[in-house]
């Protein structure tokens, strides 16, 4: 008996020793398998992770087209953009009218001729006393109109030559209303011809008392050198007046600027990679802003094209989800 009862409890003893083990082996495995995954799926996130920037080569910098600009102290300006045309010096402009009346004879210019002062325009006989007589420039300039042809009868209620000085031009431009309590003599005035030459600057001369009916807009004057006779009476401009400047510690190109997750934001360069910086602005003009928090003097950002590292990032957010 007693050897029976010394068996059976072995028996429970190894029962219960194997069901501990299974217990805790089980479990084990349990957790290994559960933990295994996600691991494997953490390390996979970190890897592809890119949320703090973009990692770009100098040749597909170069190749998207990115601009690197460096962040610093600026001045940025107030400014109006304006309409105008280029015309005649009024104050340097001659009409040549004839002496008496009688038919023309001989022409020597035509529009365009630049002359000196006396120089022969041509010759007119005269109706009273037959005789021929000579009509000579007034002043040095140009023959910018013409009403004479030879043969014709003119008299001296008509010019037949105007003639400009066009070493110094006028730029005129309308300024509405709303604008004229901004626009003084004296504010300097970048010009744009339009023509991939360089712009123009110069200052406000006179601005009119009086403005147009029609137009309702008065007019705001510059007077330009033009010694390089680059500017042509007749054309169309642009000007934009420069009302007030404020500098400013750091400012950055506008063009930098992207918003990314709902946040205004610069790429930075840092090595080979742009990194995401949150940026709070100020002022601003059409080329500048002010950075009060985000960039410091001298980093280095994307200041053209920078929308090319914001659709990368997008990218690796896109990878990432998937």
């Amino acid at each position: 008996m007693k050897r029976v009862a010394a068996n059976a409890l072995t028996v429970v003893v190894l029962l219960v020793a194997a069901g501990l083990a299974f217990q805790f082996f089980g479990k084990n495995a349990e957790k290994s398998a559960s933990d295994s995954p996600q691991k494997e799926g953490t390390e996979h996130r970190e890897e592809g992770r890119n949320e703090d920037g973009v990692k770009l080569s100098d040749a597909k910098v170069g190749a998207a087209g990115i601009v690197l600009e460096k962040a610093g102290p600026e001045t940025l300006r107030d400014s109006l953009l304006i309409n105008g045309i280029l015309q005649p010096n009024q104050e340097a402009l001659v009409q040549v009218t004839p002496r008496f009346a009688g038919v023309i004879r001989e022409v020597n210019k035509r529009v365009g001729d630049r002359v000196e002062k006396n120089e022969l325009l041509g010759k007119i006989e005269s109706n009273q006393s037959l005789t021929t007589y000579e009509v000579r420039a007034p002043i040095a300039g140009t023959i910018i109109e013409r009403q004479a042809a030879l043969g014709e009868f003119v008299s001296e209620q008509k010019p037949i030559f105007i003639i400009a000085d066009l070493s110094k031009v006028w730029a005129d431009f309308a300024v509405y209303g709303r604008d004229l309590r901004r626009v003084h003599v004296g504010d300097a005035v970048v010009i744009n011809l339009d023509d991939g030459g360089p712009t123009i600057e110069t200052k406000i001369s006179y601005v009119a008392p009086v403005g147009s009916a029609d137009t309702q807009s008065a007019l705001a004057r510059a007077v330009v050198d033009n010694s390089d006779r680059r500017l042509r009476p007749g054309l169309f401009i642009t000007g934009r007046l420069q009302l007030a400047a404020k500098p400013v510690k750091i400012a950055i190109k506008s063009a930098a600027l992207q918003t990314h997750e709902n946040r205004t934001v610069v790429f930075v360069r840092s090595g080979e990679k742009f990194e995401v910086r949150d940026v709070e602005i100020g002022a601003r003009d059409p080329e500048h802003v002010e950075v009060l928090r985000g960039v410091e003097d001298g980093d280095v950002y994307a200041g053209k094209n920078s929308f090319v590292i914001k659709a990368e990032l997008a990218k690796g957010e896109a990878a990432h989800e998937h």
